[in-house]
C-alpha cells in the first residue's frame, strides 16, 4: 500500500474518478437501447426486452445528465422516429448542444424562471403524444429542482421559499421529494398524467440512495403513495410549518381535506403502458470504486452503502471506526449526507463532511497516514465550484498557517474557505451524470 500522504491523496482521487466513470450516462442509455428495423428494443431491469413498433418517439431527458443521455438515445433511434416535440433540460453547468433537440439551461438545486418555462414545454410535449406513440423519458438527479411547475395556487417563488427551508432544516432527499410532489403538476407521476394514452418508458439514472424511483426525480413517471397529509407532517417534524409561506400551507391542507386530487396512485389506469429501466446508481459506482482500489493495490472494504445523517456526525462516527483498524486499508462508502444550517458561511455537505473529518482525527488522535475524500459525483458540492473536499493528517496545521481557525469555520457551515486556504477542495467541473455522493479513507495505521 502506498506510504506517502500523497500518493494516498492521489489514489483517493483516482478512485473517486472511477467512481464517477461508472456512471457514464452516454453508455448506460446506449446499452438499453436497439433498432431492429423499425421496431424499438427496450432493456428491461431483469434482463427482459419491452419491444414495439411505435409510429413516433417523444424524447423527453431531464437532469444533470440530460445531454449526454439525449445523445445516447438519438444515436440509437432512427431520426425518422423521433418526434419534433422532444426536449433536454439540464442545470447551466451541463449545457451541450444536442443536434436537432432544443437543449434548455435550468436553475439547481434552486428553481428558477427558465425552468419553470421548460417544464411548462415539456408538459405540453408530452400531452402532444397519442395512442400508439412512445414517451421516452431520460431522467437523471437534479430533475426535481429543473422542471418546477407548480399547482396553479402556487406562485415559483413561494415554492422556492419552501424548498429553501427544507434544504436548511436537513430533511432528507425522500423528504423534500414528498413535499415537493404535492405542490407540482409534474412531479410525483404528473408527466405519466400528461403523457396518457400514448405509451411510456423511463431510463432511469439514479441519485437516491437504494434507488427508489418514486423519489428520483420526484418520481415524474412513476405512480406516488405519500399523501398530502406526509408533506404537513413533514414540514411540522421539521419545524418550518409556521415559516412555510400561506398559500402553500392553504395548498397542502386543502388536498389532506380532499378538495384537491391526490397524485397518481398505483392502480391508476395511466401506468398500465409504463415501464422504467434503472441504468444507474450509487451502487455501481461504489462497486466500481472497490474493483478501483483493488487494482491499486488496496484491501478494499465498503464501508457503508447508504451512508446518511448529519454532516459532521458522520465524519465523527468514521474517524472512532477507522481508530479500531489495525491494518492498511481502503474504507469506501457511497452516499447522501445532510447538514442543518445554523451558520451564513460557503460550503456544501461534501466540503462539511471533509473538514469535519479533519477535525475528529485531531480530537481523537487518529494515528498514522491517511487521506479522506467526499465528493459528489456531479462535481458540485451545494452552491460552489467544488465537489467536495480531500482531507489529510497535515490539513489543519495548512488552515491554521493561512490564518484561519477551522473549528470556527465548520461552526459556521463555513467549510469552503477553509479548505480552499489548505488547498483541499476538490474542482473538476460539471460531470454530466449524478449518482449522489461518494466517499473515501486510505489509512495506514
Amino acid at each position: 500500500m502506498p506510504s506517502t500522504t500523497e500518493q494516498l491523496r492521489r489514489d483517493a482521487l483516482s478512485i473517486f474518478t472511477a467512481g464517477i466513470a461508472a456512471a457514464d450516462p452516454y453508455l448506460a442509455v446506449k446499452n438499453c437501447l436497439a433498432i431492429d428495423g423499425d421496431k424499438l428494443s427496450l432493456l428491461l431491469k431483469d434482463g427482459s426486452k419491452r419491444e414495439g413498433h411505435w409510429q413516433k418517439i417523444h424524447l423527453l431527458a431531464f437532469g444533470k445528465a440530460a445531454c449526454a443521455m439525449a445523445k445516447a438515445a438519438q444515436a440509437a433511434i432512427p431520426a425518422d422516429l423521433l418526434a419534433e416535440t422532444s426536449i433536454v433540460i439540464t442545470n447551466y453547468e451541463n449545457v451541450t448542444a444536442v443536434a436537432n433537440i432544443p437543449v434548455i439551461g435550468a436553475g439547481h438545486p434552486l428553481p428558477d424562471a427558465a425552468g419553470f418555462a421548460a417544464a411548462q414545454q415539456l408538459a405540453q410535449y408530452a400531452t402532444a403524444a397519442k395512442a400508439g406513440e412512445l414517451v421516452l423519458v431520460l431522467v437523471s438527479g437534479g430533475g426535481s429542482a429543473l422542471i418546477p411547475y407548480p399547482a396553479t395556487d402556487i406562485s415559483l417563488s413561494e415554492k422556492i421559499a419552501v424548498t429553501q427551508l427544507l434544504l436548511a432544516s436537513g430533511a432528507t432527499i425522500n423528504e423534500i421529494n414528498c413535499v415537493r410532489k404535492h405542490l407540482s403538476q409534474l412531479k410525483g407521476g404528473g408527466l405519466a398524467k400528461f403523457a396518457a394514452p400514448a405509451d411510456l418508458h423511463a431510463l432511469i439514472l439514479s441519485d437516491v440512495l437504494g434507488d427508489d424511483v418514486t423519489a428520483i426525480a420526484s418520481g415524474c413517471t412513476v405512480a406516488d403513495d405519500s399523501r398530502y397529509q406526509d408533506a404537513i407532517d413533514l414540514l411540522k417534524s421539521h419545524g418550518i410549518w409556521q415559516q412555510t409561506p400561506e398559500a402553500i400551507r392553504q395548498h397542502l391542507e386543502q388536498g389532506a381535506n380532499g378538495d384537491l386530487p391526490e397524485t397518481p396512485k398505483s392502480v391508476d389506469t395511466i401506468f398500465q403502458n409504463n415501464s422504467h429501466t434503472l441504468i444507474g446508481s450509487n451502487a455501481i459506482s461504489l462497486a466500481a470504486m472497490q474493483q478501483h482500489s483493488q487494482q491499486l493495490g488496496y484491501t478494499s472494504e465498503i464501508y457503508h452503502h447508504q451512508l446518511c445523517g448529519e454532516a459532521r456526525t458522520v465524519a465523527k462516527e468514521w474517524v472512532r471506526f477507522a481508530k479500531n483498524c489495525k491494518k492498511p486499508v481502503a474504507l469506501l462508502a457511497g452516499g447522501e449526507t445532510t447538514v442543518s444550517l445554523k451558520g451564513t458561511g460557503k460550503g456544501g455537505r461534501n466540503q462539511e463532511m471533509a473538514l469535519a473529518f479533519a477535525l475528529a482525527a485531531e480530537q481523537e488522535n487518529l494515528s498514522g497516514d491517511w487521506a479522506f475524500l467526499s465528493g459528489g459525483t456531479d462535481g458540485r458540492d451545494g452552491p460552489t465550484d467544488a465537489a467536495g473536499g480531500l482531507v489529510d493528517k497535515n490539513s489543519l496545521q495548512r488552515m491554521r498557517t493561512a490564518g484561519c481557525e477551522p473549528l470556527a469555520l465548520l461552526a459556521n457551515n463555513d467549510s469552503y474557505p477553509a479548505l480552499q486556504h489548505a488547498q483541499d477542495l476538490i474542482v473538476i467541473g460539471a460531470t454530466g451524470t449524478n449518482v449522489a455522493d461518494l466517499q473515501i479513507l486510505l489509512i495506514k495505521p
